[in-house]
């Protein structure tokens, strides 16, 4: 192999490492995933359906279907034509119905009377943009509200049902609860809810909140008859209409739940309705309904056997979806009371609230409620590094610009001996383009001579691919922290970045806003991605340069072809690649003059314009 083939093939393994991070990135790695977590659901599912005598029964009550109603004894569990999401607004659907509020410092909203639903809250912490006037973040809302209205019935209930057998008044969705406490569901004071069936049996549910998102809830059966009953608990939470998503694949939002030993399981939306439902049978664990930076979770008592489903229906031209348990019988003899509790998360998948509900209330893996992804063993202990710097200083881009730093230096010496090598390449070109012109007519010879000069001078013309590869698992985990961790939402750097989450909102086709007019977005290439794009040039011109016309065409284009490339990506991303480019010019830069290499910058920056303008006049000349 001769040193234009060595060049060939160092160029092509970079091309091609691009080409493979990119489809993985967008494509192929998430939607592999996705086929292999059905392929395991599938497998998971038929393994768990009950063998004659093998395991123990299982739950024999009926959960609420999707549509919002709620089953009595002697349901057949077959889910009934919903009425739809309707017409009213969402501010009409509240005035519906008498509400007890709920408060506290991240949250405002309130539990309808009626159903004795959680289904009013806002996220008092977040906004719909960047703008300080835009509205707070609706996560839960009424049956009854339209899209007109900005949202879709999304909520939480909880209640019991029965088997057939059982002819006994349970409370459902029209149930009208009295509230037996006075004043506002806050941190510090919980609310109760009572109801009478009239039939001896009382109803009472106390429902209590934290500081932050997570919701206790404690059913309490009061049996006064003369008969002894049976009851199955439930939970719910239920979603009308298919929310508007990312549409990324290196994302999940839909149905989310972990189960026991059979795991994480993700089903999207469109799956739901496809398939219907989705059982499972376990313990351990949670379900819920996830958004990129939100999340609805029910969360059972973490030793209790239950049945969990996801449901999907399409009625009427509205789809419902819905996550639910179902817990095993709690019998309540004559003259006694039971109860039963769970809790409810609803709000901001913020990683270290999250993580310390994992701790402080033993939830099995709620860490994955987080989408952290197949590197999440790089992507969350960057977070962290991130996240740290940040308390200490303030800014998650300067914090960004802190972690690359510690990562150069804990790749410098990787780096630092492929810099080394390539100084030597770029010393010794003057010698190879010499044995190249001796040896043109004989590529066997030619080869022959390259590599002795090589060994000679003890250098390796692969090194140059290693920093390439180093970069490539930090780019992607960084890539995933700024895309799915809210932390990063609305986060600022300086000047024109006010949310490092987004790309650059400037753009050079409208001379960076000074011209009125909104370019199309494979125009939007703003500033920092045409930063990004003269570093990685400046970097480029420092190695060795190829002999190859083709391989010239290609590293003279590859700069342009990457500031268009990263210019939709977060402005983070953009803003780390160029600093990590910057520190990859200086570092290696010094090594080149330590090696005695002239560097001269200028020279090749009037020489590639001379290449191009060359370029553009031969095909202007020749019509190509």
């Amino acid at each position: 192999m001769d040193g234009n083939n060595n060049r060939n093939f160092i160029v092509a393994i970079g091309l091609s490492i691009v080409v493979l991070v990119i489809w993985q990135l967008m494509y192929a790695g998430p939607k592999m995933r996705e086929e292999q977590v059905r392929r395991e659901q599938a497998a998971k599912i038929e393994q768990s359906k009950q063998k004659p005598g093998a395991a123990p029964a299982p739950i024999t009550g009926t959960a609420p279907q999707p549509g919002g109603n709620t089953p009595t004894a002697g349901t057949t569990g077959t889910p009934p034509l919903a009425s739809g999401i309707g017409t009213a607004s969402r501010e009409a659907a509240l005035a519906g119905s008498e509400r007890v509020a709920i408060k506290t410092d991240s949250i405002k909203g309130s539990i309808a009377l009626k159903g004795g639903r959680i289904d009013d809250l806002t996220l008092l912490r977040y906004r719909e943009t960047t703008k300080p006037s835009s509205p707070n973040v609706t996560l839960f809302s009424p049956s009854g509200s339209s899209p007109s209205g900005s949202a879709t019935p999304y909520y939480a209930e909880y209640g019991w049902t029965a088997t057939g057998e059982t002819k006994v008044k349970l409370p459902g969705k029209d149930t009208v609860w009295r509230a037996t406490s006075t004043g506002v569901l806050t941190p510090s004071t919980p609310v109760s809810l009572e109801w009478d069936n009239g039939e001896g049996v009382t109803f009472r549910r106390t429902i209590s909140i934290d500081d932050d998102y997570m919701f206790t809830v404690r059913q309490e059966v009061d049996n006064r008859t003369d008969a002894n009953l049976t009851f199955f608990p439930y939970a719910l939470i239920s979603r009308h209409g298919t929310p508007q998503t990312t549409g990324f694949y290196i994302l999940h939002e839909g149905l989310i739940g972990v189960f026991g030993e059979q795991g994480l399981q993700e089903i999207d939306y469109d799956e739901a309705i496809e398939e219907k439902a989705f059982t499972f049978n376990e313990s351990g664990g949670w379900l819920g309904i996830t958004d990129k930076y939100w999340a609805a979770a029910l969360i059972p008592n973490q030793k209790a056997k239950y049945q969990a489903r996801f449901t999907g229906q399409d009625q009427a031209n509205t789809q419902y979806y819905q996550a639910d348990y179902l817990l095993g019988a709690v019998s309540i003899p004559s003259g006694t009371k039971k109860a039963v509790e769970g809790k409810l998360f609803a709000g901001a998948k913020r990683v270290q609230l999250v993580d310390g509900y994992e701790k402080d209330f033993g939830i099995e893996k709620f860490e994955l409620l987080i989408d952290w992804g197949w590197f999440y063993f790089i992507t969350k202990p960057l977070f962290y590094a991130i996240d740290f710097f940040y308390k200490l200083i303030g800014n998650f881009g300067v914090s960004i610009l802190i972690v690359t730093v510690l990562i150069k230096l804990i790749f410098f010496p990787l780096a630092n001996k492929s810099y080394v090598s390539m100084s030597k390449m770029k010393k010794l070109q003057p010698e190879m383009k010499r044995l190249q012109e001796r040896f043109k007519d004989d590529r066997a010879r030619q080869q022959q001579a390259l590599m002795e000069l090589y060994k000679k001078e003890k250098v390796n013309p692969m090194s140059g691919c290693l920093p390439i590869l180093v970069q490539i698992p930090v780019f992607f985990a960084l890539y995933k922290v700024l895309f799915v961790s809210i932390e990063m939402r609305h986060a600022p750097f300086f000047g024109w970045i006010q949310d490092l989450s987004a790309p650059d909102p400037t753009s050079l086709f409208n001379l960076f806003g000074l011209i009125p007019w909104t370019p199309p977005e494979f125009l939007a290439i703003g500033i920092w991605p045409i930063i990004m794009g003269m570093s990685m040039w400046v970097q480029m011109k420092l190695n060795p340069a190829p002999t190859d016309p083709v391989q010239q065409k290609v590293f003279a284009w590859m700069p342009l072809f990457f500031t268009f490339l990263l210019a939709r990506f977060p402005a983070g991303l953009v803003i780390y690649w160029t600093w990590n480019n910057i520190l990859s010019v200086t570092q290696q830069y010094l090594i080149m003059t330590r090696q005695g290499v002239k560097v001269e910058l200028w020279d090749n920056l009037k020489e590639s314009l001379s290449w191009i303008n060359g370029k553009l006049k031969r095909d202007k000349a020749t019509g190509g």
